[in-house]
């Protein structure tokens, strides 16, 4: 069979969740003609599957050697990334698929942009429990400031005890009151999550600016006229054709941005 008959099995087995088998088509088709970028796409794909994240990241690094430009190879080792969590390099490859597809003008509908969401968000997630950590150490540690500048002080003399019941008490109160306030700030924490539906689908970012399209779909304005400018006349989620004076203010998009931002300054950050 020549490479590309092995490929095209490779692909019926792969449509039939055949994965052990469309990989052994694939590695052959590689073995025949290891110099088409596709062959080791089509391979990553089936170890995405797989949950071989490592795999699916070499076989992308090989098909990009052969073709920067392949879409697929950025956004498969993407995904890899990001099961592995290296969310700063996952999200640099998501977006640089994201970016080919908009100028070879190839639909791959909310894939590629969900994908880069689940990326940040992943990625937001870890610096908030790196976050969580680091403020329970420091609640810690003055826990424990507090307890010995308490003994250090107190003198142990037996005519002083009543002195010392008096200074534990107020050392006591200071402990339950930090202890509140940390309490305090993990609760705002826990509900420190932007929403998908306020983020652009283009920046990925908290819309400043929202537009909507004929299509129904709404972008920040800066994003949108930049793609138009840039890219083509059409919208980069539904294709359809698209000029900039069919944007339309969304007031009602703008308002719940608004109201989050006012209630969620963190998200500034976001």
């Amino acid at each position: 069979m020549s490479a590309v008959d092995l490929k095209n099995q490779g692909n019926k087995l792969f449509a039939a969740r055949k994965y052990d088998d469309a990989i052994s088509c694939y590695t052959k088709a590689i073995a025949k003609n290891p110099n088409t970028a596709t062959f080791f796409t089509n391979r990553a794909l089936c170890y995405l599957k797989q949950r071989q994240w490592d795999f699916a990241s070499k076989d992308c690094h090989r098909a990009l050697d052969l073709d920067r430009l392949l879409v697929k190879g950025h956004f498969f080792l993407g995904q890899s990334l990001v099961e592995q969590g290296l969310y700063d390099e996952a999200i640099a490859s998501l977006k640089k698929a994201f970016d080919l597809a908009k100028d070879q003008k190839l639909n791959f509908g909310d894939d590629i942009t969900g994908a880069l969401r689940l990326a940040k968000k992943k990625r937001w997630n870890k610096l908030e429990d790196k976050r969580i950590q680091q403020e329970i150490c420091l609640q810690s540690y003055i826990n424990k400031l507090i307890r010995e500048d308490a003994e250090r002080f107190l003198p142990e003399d037996i005519y002083y005890l009543a002195w010392q019941a008096i200074f534990y008490f107020l050392t006591k109160k200071k402990i339950t009151e930090l202890n509140r306030l940390f309490s305090e700030v993990d609760e705002r924490r826990r509900k420190r999550d932007v929403p998908d539906v306020l983020c652009g689908k283009i920046s990925f970012e908290v819309m400043r600016d929202p537009v909507i399209t004929p299509s129904g779909i709404t972008y920040n304005k800066q994003d949108i006229i930049e793609h138009l400018q840039r890219v083509g006349h059409f919208d980069p989620v539904t294709r359809s054709a698209l000029t900039q004076e069919q944007l339309i203010p969304n007031l009602a998009m703008k308002e719940v941005i608004d109201n989050f931002l006012e209630d969620n300054a963190w998200a500034e950050d976001y």
